[in-house]
């Protein structure tokens, strides 16, 4: 039995499918057509799923769509009435695209398929889920527990913005929800909007921004006391109240009343690219501690509602990798998984696998390990398409004759300090680069941090990267022995690793902060000792791992720098010749494609004249 599930016309469309209840591919439209976070039907996406699954439109039990539109579209306009006046211009603006793509919206997703499967769409079953079910689904479904409560958190679905669900076997049960319009995840991409960065792209910044604050400062404080005192009440049970006199996101005229949050906090909303000084970074500081505790209470309300001994977590708010590593810390429960794709993309995957189990009463197993196969899931490319991409550019290269040599020759790059593009197998599901799709570097070198940001990515300074370490080594450079294989959890370097802070650190200006040699492992240290760690497991990426194993055996250290292989404002890398271009348009110093090495000084002029701003908008 295949189904096939689809998200999409929101932010981050994507196409899943399974086959018996096991993930057979899965894969986000941005990657193929290059927009980021692109919301248009995932054509691209599910045509890849079928082909990859080898069969087509007519071969699917059921096509699933990941919410419900006509309970959204009841939202909408109970939002819009309740609010009026105020927000006449939106609404008559949103009304129409409603009426025309979403409220007919079975018609329009027949219509594209139809263009996929010549005719077969009509004879194709379309199912719909509630939107936070999908997400649950696609959290407690594929991980390795037979009973666990289910936490989703994002800024909102049909009407609810967090919902509590307790998973058994192959049934989910949603126990507790809190509606719109308070919600956890628009009150942090509304400062998200406030400090100058894009919203439903620009969170992972403000949470990455957040350690610029100084935790001791009166600033802080203050900021938070204005927090809770006008923009949220925070109930024991983790449910918020959002006073709605101080945002604006209700009719879509804009996230917050600018003037009333710069009396409130002192300063006028940053626009984009200006510089960031350190009241911004201690309010960042500020909002991720509330919305700690926010999850935190949340996260117990779960555990006394359902006795479970595991946690699952999905929905935007789940990416949030810092409250998730506090959440694992806490104890509260023995274990917790998240979904690596766990923001709307993922709801496709749980769409499809909510049907399976729900609907068609098909049973669940479970084993020591989840079902997502590493989150390897989307395209891989073969040996001849390689070779046509270099071909095409004239690009010179070598080929390594094993995978030991490969690694070993890679492993010397990294000691040397270079920057690796590289580029293997299956292409990653969900938002991080997991070693498949990654740009690499030295995590030892006190420079690298300095020069991925501004000379390959392009992108703020501030921005830190991850780590990649062997699974077995975890425990020698963080104080933490939990598994982290999709880069969603922070951790503590290790104490025994840190630099002594100087004693006026916290009062230096960001860009001195940003370049204090904090730790042995400088290029992934945060500000306040702590990494979002990817653990590499032989059983899930092994040419992966045996590069890390040649890195350990060259350096003595068995972890790297691994980032998403892209610029910024661009989608992560799909094919070899995104590749080739990302490593053509930046300071990269080689580009590693299956076994095939390019090396930039090799490589002919590029004598294209795109320009990578301009083709991708800035996040």
């Amino acid at each position: 039995m295949h189904i096939l599930g689809i998200s999409a016309f929101y932010h981050d469309s994507a196409a899943a499918l399974i086959k018996d209840g096991k993930i057979v591919a899965a894969a986000q439209e941005e990657r193929f057509t290059r927009k980021k976070h692109d919301p248009s039907f995932p054509s691209h996406a599910v045509s890849f799923c079928l082909d990859y699954g080898g069969i087509g439109v007519e071969d699917l039990a059921a096509v699933v769509f990941y919410d419900k539109p006509l309970l959204k579209f009841e939202r909408l306009l109970e939002t819009y009435y309740a609010f009026a006046p105020r927000g006449l211009k939106s609404f008559l603006s949103a009304i129409p695209v409603w009426i025309k793509e979403k409220v007919f919206l079975k018609k329009l997703i027949r219509d594209e398929l139809h263009k996929i499967g010549d005719g077969a769409a009509k004879r194709v079953k379309l199912l719909f889920t509630d939107h936070h079910l999908a997400h649950a689904a696609s959290a407690f479904f594929p991980s390795p527990f037979a009973e666990a409560a289910i936490l989703t958190i994002d800024g909102v679905g049909e009407w609810a913005t967090a919902s509590i669900g307790h998973g058994r076997d192959n049934d989910i049960t949603i126990l507790k929800e809190m509606r719109f319009p308070h919600s956890v995840g628009l009150l942090y991409s509304a400062f998200t909007h406030y400090l100058g960065f894009r919203v439903n792209s620009g969170e992972y910044k403000l949470m990455g921004l957040a350690p610029y604050g100084d935790p001791d400062s009166e600033q802080v404080r203050r900021y938070r006391e204005a927090i809770l005192t006008h923009l949220v009440d925070v109930k024991e049970d983790g449910s918020i109240w959002l006073n709605q006199d101080y945002f604006d996101y209700t009719t879509g005229l804009s996230m917050v009343q600018d003037d009333k949050w710069a009396a409130i906090f002192g300063f006028p909303r940053r626009t984009p690219e200006t510089a960031l000084e350190q009241r911004h970074g201690d309010l960042a500081y500020a909002i991720q501690q509330v919305t700690e505790e926010i999850v935190m209470k949340m996260a117990r309300t779960a555990q006394r509602l359902t006795g479970a001994k595991n946690l699952c977590l999905s929905g935007g708010v789940a990416l949030n990798c810092v409250a998730n590593g506090k959440l694992l810390r806490s104890g509260d429960f023995a274990d917790i998984w998240i979904q690596s794709a766990a923001g709307d993309a993922g709801g496709a995957l749980g769409a499809a696998l909510a049907i399976y189990h729900m609907y068609c009463r098909q049973p669940r197993r479970t084993s020591d390990r989840d079902k997502m196969q590493g989150a390897y899931l989307g395209p891989e490319f073969d040996e001849l398409e390689i070779l046509g991409m270099a071909k095409k550019y004239g690009a010179p290269y070598r080929r390594a004759e094993s995978t030991a040599a490969l690694s070993t020759t890679v492993a010397g790059y990294l000691a040397e300090g270079k920057a690796v593009g590289w580029f293997q197998g299956r292409m990653e599901w969900g938002p991080r680069a997991l070693g498949n799709r990654s740009i690499l570097g030295d995590a030892r070198n006190k420079e690298m941090q300095k020069r991925l940001n501004l000379k390959i990515k392009f992108r703020e300074s501030f921005r830190p990267f991850a780590p990649s370490v062997l699974a077995e080594d975890t425990a020698e450079y963080f104080e933490t022995e939990a598994p982290s294989p999709y880069m969603l959890l922070i951790a503590d370097v290790r104490k025994e690793r840190r630099n002594s802070l100087p004693p006026d650190y916290h009062q230096q200006p960001i860009r001195d902060k940003l370049y204090f040699v904090r730790s042995d492992v400088p290029a992934i240290t945060h500000l306040d000792f702590t990494a979002r760690l990817q653990t590499v497991h032989r059983e899930t990426n092994p040419r992966f791992w045996e590069l890390l194993r040649a890195f350990k055996e060259r350096t003595g250290y068995g972890v790297i720098v691994n980032t998403s292989f892209n610029v910024r404002g661009e989608p992560i890398v799909c094919t070899p010749e995104d590749a080739y271009r990302c490593f053509m348009r930046t300071d990269m110093d080689y580009l590693v494609v299956g076994d095939f090495i390019f090396t930039k000084a090799e490589q002919p002029a590029w004598k294209e004249k795109d320009n990578w701003q301009e083709e991708y908008g800035l996040d």
